[in-house]
């Protein structure tokens, strides 16, 4: 990968339409449209959107550690927890095949970037967008639209030319390619379908004599916990000819179709237990801490596939005893005390 004059090494690549957002994420700035050229993984079209797009940019480096960090913590308890090692491709060769893991990547990737773009859009730090205008007036509920409403348009239309041009430009005829901008997009929904109307009262003494609210994006927070519901339900694909159209279809007919907002993959997963040098992303869960006392998938008898765990007592050290002071800080003491440690063998 190409090093970035005065900043880390870009991070890892990931593979097809999401590589470049990891190598962006630990870019400091990008700032002309040299840089567009010399960032490796994008192709062509996605070099000249950046070229056209210079000051998206940033917000699309920001979505990509985003994209990393909401997929770290929703896997924070799974066999497979997200692992980016700088020796090996962001996600491991997880997202090279078309397993659930790989649809919930591409998915929270393109809801990532929408999101962070559309932020940036109303912050006010690009010239190219703003506040959702079309969102003014009086609503039939009798308050009036104000402030500045995100403008999810701009991000998500962003997001539709940037993150899917990579499927697009191999044609849509292959099951993978189907299979990512089908997953890009219900990315997407997730963040569409839940946008919600926040409202600030105005009036003597705090009265809602009257009422102003404009249109906000969910927190990302939600916006991964919703995309993870999905993977957990995720619909196994196969690709069929519906007429001159390909079209992807439950593999099993009993079997309701999946919608817009769902995922779906092609392929079944690993059980991720065991470490395989040969393959990227299968990292295994020896030394993994697991919950002695859970019956889920992060307690030690299925995190530890089988294999048994070890305990150790170890030191942690708490924040205790927090006094409020006027005005206006909060003082802990630092407490430790032995808890004990449980690590799959």
């Amino acid at each position: 990968c190409w090093t970035f004059p005065l900043l880390r090494v870009l991070m890892f690549c990931i593979f097809l339409s999401v590589r470049y957002l990891a190598k962006l994420s630990s870019v400091g700035s990008i700032r002309d449209e040299e840089t567009c050229e010399r960032l490796r993984g994008l192709i062509q079209r996605q070099v000249q959107i950046c070229k056209r797009s210079v000051e998206v940019m940033d917000a699309v480096r920001r979505g990509a550690q985003l994209a990393i960090d909401e997929c770290q913590f929703q896997f924070r308890n799974r066999r497979w927890n997200c692992s980016t090692l700088e020796t090996m491709p962001v996600f491991g060769k997880v997202v090279t095949q078309g397993t659930r893991e790989a649809a919930f990547v591409y998915a929270i990737s393109a809801a990532s970037v929408a999101f962070a773009v559309t932020r940036a859009c109303s912050s006010g730090e690009l010239e190219k967008c703003g506040c959702d205008h079309n969102v003014h007036g009086m609503s039939p509920e009798g308050f009036q639209w104000s402030g500045c409403s995100d403008n999810i348009a701009y991000g998500v239309a962003f997001s539709q030319s940037f993150v899917d041009v990579r499927e697009r430009s191999k044609g849509q005829s292959s099951s993978r390619a189907l299979m990512n901008l089908h997953n890009n997009e219900a990315g997407r929904k997730a963040i569409l379908s839940h946008m919600r109307v926040e409202c600030k009262c105005h009036g003597v003494s705090g009265s809602c004599e009257v009422k102003t609210c404009w249109k906000a994006m969910p927190p990302f927070r939600k916006v991964g916990n919703i995309i993870k519901e999905k993977f957990d339900g995720a619909t196994e694909v196969e690709q069929r000819k519906v007429g001159t159209t390909k079209v992807l279809v439950p593999r099993n007919s009993q079997f309701k179709p999946h919608t817009d907002e769902d995922l779906v993959y092609l392929d079944p997963s690993p059980d991720f237990c065991d470490y395989d040098p040969r393959t990227p992303g299968m990292l295994g869960t020896v030394g993994r801490q697991c919950n002695r006392t859970s019956k889920a998938i992060d307690g030690c008898e299925l995190m530890c596939c089988g294999r048994g765990f070890q305990t150790q007592e170890v030191e942690v050290v708490d924040r205790c005893s927090c006094k409020f002071h006027w005005c206006c800080y909060v003082k802990c003491k630092q407490c430790r005390k032995m808890v004990e440690m449980h690590t799959c063998r």
